[in-house]
């Protein structure tokens, strides 16, 4: 046999980088490392981690980015992870990342792994995961520059480590690729069976692990060369005289528990359970009878008690009672069984002995109350009573010893000192539910002091980190070399003591662990001397077969083939009756195997013939390729469903996108060059007032320089809900003007300023906007807004109110004008006016920056008048203004102005309650015409009411300008070829603020607009970015494809699908069945078609829809899952449809609360049963059976008018729906895909159909909108488990009363429907609850 070389690509001579405080024999190791692949063989304490570490240091300048390369490093428990992950970063500056299983990593996809593999360099992991990466080639061998094993004696059969070894390391080196990584094995012994009987024996087993491993032992010669660095503990053998519990107690327990025993397991017999069902349950009792009897006779009858005690409590599912899942009833017998034990061996106590023990536990001895072994176990730990420090770890073989001396010592110790004790066991036990941090949380306070003795199971012995340890006792021995030192290198101080309990004549273990003491200098004296001797190939293990895949080289073989079947069967559809699995058959006499795959596999039958003991991994094998095939398995042989979960993962991940472009109507832009006169057209905007104010409305003329559409004028037709009532808009064409460029910029200075007043109520920036005000060359917003006479025959501008932007102070002509006989000269804050040039004007009072419309004046009132105060006295107008704002009034007799605050601006678009407006905003305000500055006059209260529509009617024209922009580019699309640039532009996502509308024709010029080309000889404007979140985008994009279907049909919308990138083939191919089998074998063909009022031309799919995955017949190929797919969406696209066309004026909202009832489970299965499917469905499921017949006697006991479902107190079967949308599918498939035969046919089967009168909201729903209504407090729902039960306890706060309620049932969201109903109905009945009843809108 040729030896094979680990000298791997030895080109590269790699510079040592060791750390300073590095041992002699670590640096020794080292550089054995750097040379060759190495096992470093040293105790448990002696830093083998270091060595590793310092070999990554030396490899850094390999690994560190952009390199390719990484290093991995496994460890073979989870806890690990982060423990050598920790190290590595402590001690290098390389990027570590760190994986285990819980993080979801084996549904993770190519791209995450290359992220993970770019932005790391060393991956700390678990050997499974690399094991899968490699197997999916989503890891590369070729990539590993260095691959370390941390107690790498698990490298031997189907351990993750030996499969990485051969199925990828060896044949890859089989094949003469040199390019590999170099192997590092920790460990401190290679041997983990239960020793050998001579020493050539030992050097087999260390040869098997160097062979596999391609690797040689590196070790020290003898424990004294390490003992200068490392502590050693001192073994001591603890010798106990077994004593068997009296006879009559162990007589009377044991017929009194298997009674009980029996007892439960004839219970089995009297419900109705499958076969399945009632074998985990017996197991279960079984387990439990045995672990009671193990402690009975190994622990004594007090700790027996203390474990049917702990079991009566504990999860029941865990792994200590191994046997699946149990239902409520079958968890029920278990836990009573357990308290029926309870109570037995606690008729063996006198009064009060099962709470406590006494502190002279010998006396319990005659007793049987404790054994022998549990007294040797307290006297020894009570020797070390005076040691100042204690840290000891008790190992144990069985959980539930760990829990009951947990429980003992917690009791007995304290008498003696300040001990604490706890236990850890392995965190899938089961017991309390450990979790990883509980068990950390435990080591930390060890290592504190605050714990003084763990119990623990083998998971103390390779895994958390536990360096503060004097004193280990094995209570039960090792059973292999590698646990018995593994566990006595745990204690880890300088004069640490490792006891070993034996029980006193049990030759067998003794001179067994005498051998175990021994093997550690057997070991290293055997690697030592045979260490010239170069590792084997290995042959045997590379003949397995494989499939791999070319283009990725993913790779399945006989090994793993089993498990990717399991797998892929596991991510197939499922419900709680059918859990898909592959279903083998071996026929030994013809040497053949046949594997069944699930209905809903492409591939559902293998056969094969071949050797009986590879059979199933050949037929799964077989079954691999199939699939990959099929494209059932991708090429990187990972089920398709797994990687649509991850792309979808992905994209609800996605929270916004770039910023996107806000984009403006080129109708109302203009850009280049203006002649002296330019054509505009004009388009009246109509303002119609359905409510009654004083102050009426007049219209608004929109003067643009392009010509609107037809279509955009006939949508312009809609109604705003101001504050008062309903004010109607209309669009219509007046004519076109041609406008001067000084009647241009009059135009704009006159909006500017009206709209700056109304938007901001001041005038603080108004100069500065309006300075230097001319006509720009670049893009800018080019429209106007001006005042109109409404005209029977012709309206037109009215040009006074713009001519009031050039009032002026210097204006002499006007000052004693004889229009009003009461004209005379007034003073003003700025100057003398016409008293009639106040009438109708705007004017801002500098002293408290308000705006005010004057409409009148007070003759009878003057700064001398009397004001009256809101004590209820009174000052002059003269004394309240030097008194309120240090104002002296000079003009005494000059009458006051009647001033009218100005209105504010609201979004109109949105829905808003009436309200009414504020008194103060409401009535007239007195001014001193002294302290009046005016702004516009004349200009009238009507216009600026007028005025304050105009932002939100703009935003509408806007909104609508941009939809027909979308529009001819998608008929340019057609005719040109041109690409959509980008949807998110057109997209308005913000509700509509006035504050930010901008406000034509101000200076913003080129900076502001930029241009974007749409399509040949179209553009349109961009006026600034924003972020649009993926959902928003979808959104619209689902909208947009509803408007196309809504107005021209499947076809437009599939049209505009394309256009935009969704590619659909919306041709109408036939589907070509090719399935055999008689229907009315199976199905009441003629009574199904007559009930569905529609005959089926293949009556095989009406068969197909009535399949439970349960149904295993080779007759019926298919279950109802795929048909179950398409009815589901075919039912929710028409029920839609028609909520849509039936109800025009409906809201959003409430269609979707529409169809949210009627297109749910719960409607579809109440329907089934009504109609009775319920006794048509094909299944082969006991549990399914017994929900199907209690559902449909739960709906018996309520009208079954309703077709809610939220009167129910349970969960409907899935199933009873899901045959519902089985059978709309068949009957689309059957009929060549005609929606409305579907809709017919099912629609009955729904009646009567849910109407807004009708529609009553899911109680949790509806009591979460009641809270935020009223504003009532809704507390956090508790939600806990007894059992197979959930209890949900809802509890709402309204004004200072509690409403509570708890429900429990079997399943969490049929008992939070409960409780939330209840609470409910307690509100209502308080008169808290007011009708939430929707109405048509």
């Amino acid at each position: 046999m040729e030896p094979v070389s680990m000298d791997i690509d030895t080109t590269q001579q790699l510079p040592a980088d060791p750390l300073p405080f590095a041992r002699s024999y670590q640096l020794e190791a080292l550089e054995k490392a750097l040379k060759h692949n190495t096992i470093v063989f040293l105790e448990t304490g002696s830093g083998k981690t270091l060595i590793a570490i310092m070999l990554l240091r030396s490899y850094a300048y390999l690994l560190r980015k952009p390199s390719r390369f990484i290093a991995v490093f496994l460890v073979p428990k989870v806890v690990l992870v982060r423990q050598q992950a920790g190290a590595v970063e402590m001690h290098t500056d390389l990027k570590v990342g760190m994986y285990w299983g819980e993080m979801g990593v084996d549904f993770w996809k190519a791209a995450t792994w290359k992220n993970e593999i770019d932005k790391h360099e060393v991956l700390v992991m678990t050997p499974q995961i690399l094991l899968n990466g490699l197997r999916h080639s989503y890891i590369k061998l070729e990539w590993i520059k260095v691959m370390i094993f941390d107690e790498c004696h698990h490298t031997s059969g189907k351990h993750p480590y030996a499969c990485i070894m051969t199925e990828f390391f060896h044949c890859e080196l089989k094949s003469g690729h040199h390019d590999l990584p170099r192997i590092f094995g920790m460990t401190a012994s290679p041997i983990k069976s239960k020793g050998a009987n001579s020493e050539l024996h030992y050097w087999q087993q260390i040869r098997e692990l160097e062979d596999i491993m391609n690797s040689k032992i590196y070790t020290c010669v003898s424990e004294s060369a390490l003992a200068e660095f490392i502590p050693f503990s001192t073994p001591k053998f603890l010798f106990y005289e077994h004593m068997k519990i009296p006879d009559g107690i162990f007589a009377y327990l044991l017929k009194e528990l298997g009674n009980l025993r029996a007892k439960h397991e004839h219970m089995l017999e009297q419900l109705d359970l499958n076969e399945s069902a009632a074998v985990s349950i017996r197991n279960k009792i079984s387990k439990v009878h045995s672990a009671l009897m193990f402690c009975l006779e190994e622990l004594g009858v007090w700790l027996a008690f203390q474990a049917a005690q702990f079991l009566s409590h504990c999860d029941t599912d865990g792994d200590f009672i191994s046997g699946g899942k149990l239902d409520v009833s079958g968890e029920t017998i278990v836990k009573n069984f357990c308290q029926d034990a309870s109570l037995a061996i606690s008729n063996c106590f006198s009064a009060g002995q099962e709470c406590s023990i006494r502190d002279n536990i010998k006396a319990h001895l005659g007793a049987g109350l404790l054994t022998s072994k549990i007294l040797c176990l307290v006297e020894s730990l009570l020797q070390y009573r005076d040691l100042k420090e204690i840290r000891c770890i008790v190992f144990v073989e069985r959980v539930i010893t760990a829990v009951v001396l947990e429980s003992l010592l917690s009791k007995l110790l304290p008498k003696h000192g300040s001990w604490k004790t706890k236990y850890i066991a392995g965190n899938n036990s089961g017991l309390q539910s450990q979790t990883r941090k509980i068990q950390n949380e435990i080591v930390e306070e060890f290592r504190k002091g605050m714990v003084n003795i763990i119990i623990a199971t083998s998971i103390l012995e390779e895994g958390l980190d536990v360096q503060s340890c004097n004193l280990v006792i094995r209570f039960d021995p090792s059973a292999t070399v590698s646990s018995f030192i593994q566990s006595r290198g745990r204690a880890r101080m300088q004069n640490s003591d490792y006891l070993l309990m034996v029980r006193r004549g049990d030759f067998s273990t003794h001179a067994r662990l005498e051998n175990y003491l021994a093997s550690g200098d057997i070991m290293r004296r055997e690697s030592l001397r045979h260490a010239s001797i170069p590792c084997s190939p290995l042959l045997d293990e590379l003949d397995d077969e494989f499939y791999r895949v070319e283009g990725t080289g993913a790779v399945v073989s006989l090994s793993s083939s089993v498990s990717l079947i399991y797998f892929y069967c596991s991510r197939l559809p499922s419900d709680g009756y059918f859990k898909p699995a592959p279903r083998c058959i071996i026929d030994k006499e013809t040497m053949t195997c046949t594997l069944h795959l699930p209905k809903s596999s492409p591939v559902q039958t293998i056969c094969v013939q071949g050797n009986i003991k590879t059979l199933k991994q050949k037929a799964c094998l077989e079954a691999c390729k199939k699939l990959h095939v099929s494209g059932a398995l991708t090429d990187n042989l990972v089920p398709d469903i797994v990687m649509e979960e991850a792309v979808a993962e992905d994209v609800g991940n996605e929270r916004y996108d770039d910023e996107q472009p806000i984009y403006l109507p080129p109708e109302l832009v203009s850009q280049g060059p203006r002649n002296l006169k330019t054509k505009y057209f004009c388009y009246l905007i109509e303002l119609n007032q359905n409510f009654a104010y004083d102050i009426p409305v007049h219209d608004v003329v929109l003067v643009v320089r392009t010509e609107l559409e037809s279509d955009v004028i006939r949508s312009m037709g809609f109604d705003l809900e101001a504050e008062r009532g309903l004010l109607t808009v209309n669009l219509r064409y007046i004519g076109d003007i041609d406008l001067e460029q000084v009647l241009v910029v009059l135009c704009r200075r006159f909006q500017i300023t009206l709209f700056k007043v109304l938007l901001d109520h001041s005038v603080n920036k108004l100069k500065e906007v309006l300075e230097g005000l001319d006509l720009g060359s670049g893009a800018e917003i080019d429209y106007f807004l001006l005042p109109a006479f409404r005209s029977c025959s012709q309206p037109s501008i009215n040009w006074t109110p713009i001519v009031s932007v050039l009032f002026s102070y210097k204006n002499e002509d006007h000052f004693n004008c004889s229009r009003n006989g009461n004209a005379h000269v007034v003073q003003t804050k700025c100057g003398p006016v016409c008293a009639c040039v106040l009438q109708n004007s705007l004017v801002c009072t500098p002293h408290n920056g308000n705006i005010y419309c004057i409409t009148g004046v007070f003759e009878d009132l003057n700064g001398n008048s009397l004001l009256k105060m809101g004590d209820g006295g009174a000052i002059t107008y003269k004394e309240y203004f030097a008194k309120r704002h240090g104002i002296q009034l000079l003009f005494n007799r000059e009458p006051l102005l009647k001033g009218k605050h100005i209105f504010p601006v609201h979004n109109l678009l949105n829905r808003c309650r009436k309200q009414k407006e504020k008194a103060s905003r409401n009535t007239h305000v007195e001014l001193p015409p002294e302290l009046c500055e005016i702004i516009l006059s004349p200009i009238s209260i009507s216009t600026l009411y007028s005025y304050t529509f105009i932002p939100s009617i703009m935003h509408r024209l806007e909104s609508l300008l941009i939809a027909v922009n979308l529009k001819k580019m998608h008929s340019d699309h057609y005719l040109q070829h041109v690409n959509i640039p980008s949807m998110k532009g057109f997209i308005r996502n913000e509700s509509f603020d006035p504050k930010l509308w901008i406000i034509p024709g101000g200076k913003l010029g080129s900076d502001f607009l930029s241009e974007e080309p749409l399509s040949e000889g179209r553009k349109i404007y961009i006026r600034g970015r924003r972020k649009v979140k993926s959902k928003t985008i979808a959104d619209v994009v689902e909208a947009l494809i509803g408007a196309y279907l809504s107005t021209g049909g499947e076809v437009t919308a599939l049209l505009f699908m394309d256009w935009i990138g969704i590619k659909v083939d919306f041709m109408n191919t036939p589907y070509e069945r090719h399935i055999q089998l008689q229907a009315e074998k199976f199905v009441n063909v003629r009574y199904l078609e007559s009930l569905l009022n529609y005959s089926f031309n293949d009556p095989s799919l009406l068969v197909e829809a009535l399949t439970h995955g349960s149904y295993m017949l080779p007759e019926i190929p298919r279950c109802y899952q795929r048909l179950e797919f398409l009815g589901d969406a075919v039912l929710d696209y028409l029920i839609t449809l028609h909520m849509y066309k039936e109800y025009p004026g409906m809201s959003p909202g409430l269609l979707t609360d529409l169809r949210s009832a009627s297109v749910n489970n719960d409607c579809y299965a109440l329907s089934a049963v009504k109609v009775g499917l319920d006794r048509h469905i094909l299944h082969a499921s006991h549990d399914l059976h017994k929900h199907i017949v209690a559902t449909v006697k739960n709906i018996q006991e309520f009208s079954l008018e309703s077709t809610f479902g939220w009167e129910s107190e349970t969960a409907f079967p899935k199933v009873l729906g899901d045959v519902i949308e089985s059978l709309a599918g068949a009957i689309l498939v059957d009929s060549g895909y005609n929606k409305e035969v579907v809709f017919e046919s099912i629609r009955p089967l729904l009646e009567p159909l849910i109407t807004p009168e009708t529609l009553r909201l899911q109680p949790v729903r509806e009591l979460n909108e009641l809270c935020q209504r009223q504003h009532f407090d809704y507390k956090k729902p508790i939600v806990s488990r007894n059992g197979r039960n959930a209890s949900v306890t809802i509890e709402v706060e309204a004004n200072g009363l509690i409403f509570k309620h708890t429900a429990t049932v079997a399943d969490k969201e049929t008992a939070k429907k409960l409780a939330s109903k209840e609470v409910l109905k307690a509100l209502k009945e308080s008169n808290f609850a007011t009708s939430t009843a929707s109405k048509v809108e």
